[in-house]
């Protein structure tokens, strides 16, 4: 048996369409009834041709038709003994003047409405995890352990480090001057942990004056103090929950706040300031400092025990200085990157850069190198970027004041190799025991063995 071809020239067809949707009713602007369907005189329970030419509010006293006569508002809901319904108003318009209002029905009864609220509920329910997967997605390509730029043995035994430390479930504290990329490191330990699919909270402990890390670490109760939010307000602790909190610059905590921070790693509890009840929380805690926390416990700016537990897995960032043969590898990435940032194009890096820029010490570290070559790219007025166009402080790169290294350089790498030289002396060559008594980590002696050239003593 074949289907049925609708003719768009029969009227009876357009009938049949108006049928099949819930509700029509269509009035002029006084309200009289000039089309109602069948299903809608169904649903109201009257009859249909007595209902023509009545005025809808006899009809359907709930309708909301006439109320929207006069505005824009295409959407409604209203009460029926059937429950809550959902309507929409469509103008009918004639040589562009409105001649009357179309009502049809989206929503006849509560429970459809319900049903509605449900599936709509699952929908944004997919859509937020969706959402989610993206967000970590874009996560860890901002943050991935690739962005950590370099093949030296310092770096490659950093990501070694990174690793282990993302195996584990225990706290972190990454120690590295300032410019040396702590951040990044931790990052990139979230996102390589069980937890990177949960969130990453930072706060920085020398930003926030000291009456505002601990509402700000543990959150606080309604009328806690002047000014507080009528519902109070969770901390980064709370916010963290199930994923990384990263305390940065953690040698700038004051004394006070440091024992809550202590009971917090201890139990897993917090409690908000001004709250009585203690709070579970779950949150891996990874802390980094620019500075020695041993001489800072020694000078009691920095609790022991509080150093004891948060020093369960350290993890050191090398200096530039003491990887210079990453520098190459560095400017290249930095340069594509703020090529593309500032709408140049550079095709051609002089290769006098690499080795000029690997004679200076890089105070600032990594950032220090990657505000250099952006101004460089910044000022650069071709695709060719020259030893011309790199500034360090007030000076230029070419020049015979860069052919050599300085003075103070040469002094400090004189002692730095005789300090060496003496502990290997001392420790008949043991390398462990040798960087124990240098109190720096046996990686780094090794590089430092092989960067500046030193001949181990026979014993």
């Amino acid at each position: 048996m074949g289907v049925k071809a609708l003719n768009v020239n029969d009227t009876k067809d357009y009938e049949l369409y108006l049928e099949h949707v819930p509700g029509i009713i269509a009035t002029d602007l006084t309200g009289t009834i000039m089309y109602l369907n069948q299903q809608c005189a169904d649903y109201l329970g009257v009859d249909r041709e007595l209902a023509l030419g009545s005025k809808v509010y006899d009809v359907f006293p709930d309708t909301k038709m006439m109320e929207n006569m006069g505005i824009d508002r295409p959407t409604i809901m209203f009460y029926h003994s059937f429950g809550i319904g959902i309507s929409v108003h469509i103008p009918i318009m004639e040589n562009g003047e409105k001649i009357g209002l179309l009502e049809y029905d989206v929503v006849q009864a509560s429970e459809v409405l319900y049903e509605l609220a449900d599936n709509y509920t699952k929908f944004l329910d997919e859509e937020l995890t969706n959402l989610r997967k993206e967000i970590n997605q874009l996560r860890r390509t901002k943050y991935s352990i690739g962005n950590i730029i370099g093949k030296s043995p310092a770096i490659l035994s950093l990501k070694e480090a990174i690793q282990r430390a993302a195996r584990s479930d225990s706290t972190v504290v990454i120690f590295g001057e300032t410019g040396t990329g702590k951040e990044l490191v931790a990052q990139s330990i979230h996102d390589l942990s069980k937890r990177a699919k949960q969130n990453l909270i930072k706060i920085n402990a020398a930003n926030l004056p000291e009456t505002l890390v601990e509402s700000e670490l543990f959150g606080y109760e309604s009328g806690a103090f002047t000014g507080a939010r009528k519902n109070g307000k969770k901390g980064k602790f709370e916010l963290a929950d199930k994923g990384t909190l990263f305390i940065d610059e953690i040698n700038q905590m004051s004394l006070s706040v440091q024992p809550k921070l202590l009971r917090a790693l201890q139990e897993n509890e917090i409690e908000r300031v001004g709250g009585e009840n203690s709070i579970t929380v779950d949150t891996r805690v990874i802390v980094t400092s620019n500075q020695d926390l041993r001489e800072l416990v020694k000078k009691g700016k920095f609790r022991q025990d509080l150093f004891y537990r948060l020093h369960v897995i350290p993890v050191i960032v090398p200096p530039l200085r003491d990887r210079k043969e990453d520098i190459p590898a560095l400017v290249e990435y930095f340069a594509q990157r703020y090529s593309e940032a500032l709408g140049k194009t550079i095709t051609e890096i002089d290769p006098k850069i690499y080795a000029r820029l690997q004679q200076y010490n890089w105070p600032g570290n990594v950032r220090e190198l990657q505000n250099v070559i952006e101004r460089a790219i910044a000022f650069s007025k071709d695709n060719y970027l020259s030893a011309a166009d790199i500034h360090l402080g007030n000076r230029k790169l070419v020049g015979p004041d860069m052919d050599s290294e300085n003075p103070i350089e040469t002094a400090k790498k004189k002692v730095e190799i005789e300090m060496i030289v003496e502990a290997l002396k001392t420790c008949d060559g043991n390398k462990t025991e040798a960087a124990k008594l240098l109190k720096i980590p046996r990686p780094l002696l090794y590089q430092k063995i092989k960067r500046l050239g030193i001949v181990e003593p026979i014993t």
